[in-house]
């Protein structure tokens, strides 16, 4: 995972070490008020004191040296959608291709070769913005970029797919 734009990474700041080292000390009126104070509304009455200590750490060290990044909140989303969608269901992780990666489809006796860059992919000398342009190119009719070059199956999950990273 990268570290939020705001991060300080290496930059310990002592007033927040400080007050983590309070935390594990602290009575539950004080943790409760504390997190009063931090998330502008009433700690869940389930919360014990434990439950307390890491909510409030997690927050003053996010305030301190940053959050997720948009990526990673909305990968986040994306997971509790899913596991919403189908509680018992397995939750994968969108796949992610490194730029460098080249994708190879063999398609009516023809091999195709796609490179993936940091912007978009590259196919035959010209850049695309998405896979779905590159296998309607190819097919001649739409098709789901991903689901053709093999990183999708028909129903949405993700497929293990072999990639040469040069």
């Amino acid at each position: 995972m990268t570290a939020h734009p705001k991060s300080k990474v290496g930059n310990v700041d002592p007033a927040v070490e400080a007050e983590l080292v309070r935390l594990p000390t602290m009575p539950i009126v004080d943790l409760r008020n504390r997190y009063r104070e931090l998330f502008r509304a009433e700690s869940p009455k389930a919360f014990g004191p434990d439950l307390l200590r890491r909510s409030i750490a997690h927050r003053i060290q996010e305030r301190a040296y940053g959050g997720l990044s948009r990526e990673h909140q909305r990968l986040l989303e994306q997971l509790v959608k899913a596991a919403r969608a189908k509680p018992n269901g397995k939750l994968e992780l969108p796949r992610r291709i490194k730029p460098g990666s080249e994708l190879v489809r063999i398609w009516n006796g023809h091999t195709y070769h796609v490179v993936v860059m940091q912007g978009g992919f590259a196919y035959e000398g010209r850049t695309y913005k998405s896979l779905s342009e590159i296998a309607s190119e190819i097919t001649g009719t739409k098709w789901n970029g991903p689901r053709f070059f093999g990183l999708r199956r028909s129903s949405g999950e993700v497929t293990e797919v072999a990639t040469h990273v040069s």
